[in-house]
């Protein structure tokens, strides 16, 4: 399995002088399966147009395109680089559509065609060349075919949100693109409006229990893609709620789950290159018995598993 970052960019792609290391383009993951020449691709953030590029390219290694394509959910940052991957202008692509099931009147196609409408783009999604297929996923254990399952999770976000665990062949890659720990809105203080005691535990409880959930998610991977957009100090002081993560929790949940590599993800866009390398210099070390690799993901980063 080859994993390749096209968009490693949180909240608003971020091009500039000072983003050339890392990248500004926003979320988007390629997994190439060698064996059966399968592609997934995780997110359309701005990434995915760079991507799109490099698979309409003459030495590209699959013709006619075939791809199954994951959104982790649909903010904009997500999906703004859809009506500019090039293979829906090529007839003969296939492209298989997953997300997260809406419960609303909203389907996964009507907020995507939405995104395509006059009002945002020239193109519209039906006059599209590629045949595209919808799949809405609700939480539980898929086959893909190939050999290749994903069990989706849900996370921690304003909009309902997708971790994806991709399992071949005994190795897994997990993703938690957009999520933050679950915590307690029933503690008594300025952070909770609950008095009963009762109440407070038992929300604890059931905090415990969900970031418990996701520790075992995660559990044993090969890579865990995890958000880490914010210090722990920048999450307390103005971002709780936000639906991100803070490094540090990143790193010590990685570590529970005996992860493999962790791949730091969704930058700040306000974080600058030099910013990035000070921090990877902090916190990019193996543990005492190096049995968890850390790393920042920066744009065009290929990895082998």
């Amino acid at each position: 399995m080859d994993i390749t970052f096209w968009g490693v960019r949180g909240a608003i792609p971020s091009p500039g002088a000072h983003t050339v290391k890392y990248g500004g383009n926003t979320s988007c993951v390629e997994l190439y399966f060698r064996d059966s020449h399968r592609l997934i691709i995780i997110d359309a953030g701005s990434g995915i147009r760079n991507l799109g590029s490099h698979m309409i390219s003459p030495d590209y290694r699959q013709k006619p395109i075939e791809a199954d394509l994951f959104f982790t959910h649909t903010h904009s940052d997500h999906i703004i680089g859809f009506p500019f991957f090039a293979p829906l202008y090529i007839p003969g692509t296939k492209l298989r559509i997953y997300g997260p099931t809406t419960y609303d009147e909203n389907s996964l196609e009507k907020i995507i065609g939405s995104h395509m409408s006059y009002h945002f783009f020239p193109v519209r999604l039906a006059e599209l060349a590629a045949e595209m297929v919808y799949n809405e996923l609700k939480e539980g254990s898929h086959e893909l075919g190939d050999g290749i399952t994903v069990t989706t999770r849900y996370l921690n976000h304003p909009l309902l949100c997708f971790g994806y665990r991709f399992e071949h062949r005994g190795r897994v890659v997990c993703t938690a693109f957009d999520t933050e720990p679950f915590r307690n809105l029933f503690a008594r203080g300025p952070d909770g409006p609950s008095d009963d005691d009762s109440i407070t535990r038992e929300g604890e409880k059931v905090v415990a229990q969900e970031n418990n959930r996701l520790e075992k998610f995660f559990e044993g991977a090969d890579l865990l893609i995890y958000d880490a957009q914010y210090l722990q100090k920048e999450y307390e002081s103005l971002r709780l709620g936000w639906g991100h993560t803070a490094i540090e929790y990143a790193i010590e949940t990685a570590r529970r789950a005996q992860v493999k590599r962790l791949a730091l993800f969704h930058h700040d866009p306000e974080r600058t290159d030099d910013q990035l390398d000070a921090l990877a210099s902090l916190y990019c070390k193996c543990d005492q018995e190096g049995r968890l690799e850390i790393f920042f993901a920066r744009e065009g980063m290929r990895i082998e598993i």
